[in-house]
């Protein structure tokens, strides 16, 4: 359990990074850089910046504090989560629309390509999203 705990800590800290990171000073960014995508250790990264462990350590909470701030007043990741459930949402209601639709007219072009449509628009707003 502990160790999905921390697992999902680290997920966390990489989403805000990858949101937020470049808000951050470029000697905060490399640190936690190697804190988190790195996999380094506060020693390694105390020595590898020449400071101690505990400097190391509050420069990482530091970061995680500031980028948690910025979701906080900023809101970016929830609002892209929600276009995320939505455009879900949306792709499945159209599809539950389009089968009732086959019922009624099959082998109607109209409807494959309309699902066509509705997929590519659907990937390409994820894929906006992802990037």
């Amino acid at each position: 359990m502990v160790l999905y705990i921390l697992m999902e800590k680290i997920v966390i800290q990489g989403i805000l990074y990858d949101t937020y990171g470049e808000l951050l000073n470029p000697h905060q960014r490399k640190i936690f850089e190697d804190f988190v995508y790195h996999d380094l250790s506060l020693s390694e990264i105390a020595e590898e910046y020449q400071v101690s462990r505990q400097a190391a350590h509050d420069v990482i909470t530091r970061c995680g504090h500031t980028l948690q701030e910025y979701e906080d007043k900023l809101g970016i990741i929830a609002r892209l989560g929600t276009i995320m459930e939505k455009t879900d949402e949306l792709s499945a209601v159209f599809m539950a629309y389009e089968r009732e639709l086959q019922e009624i007219m099959p082998n109607c072009a109209i409807t494959s390509s309309l699902t066509e449509r509705v997929n590519e628009l659907t990937t390409a707003i994820k894929a906006a999203i992802e990037t």
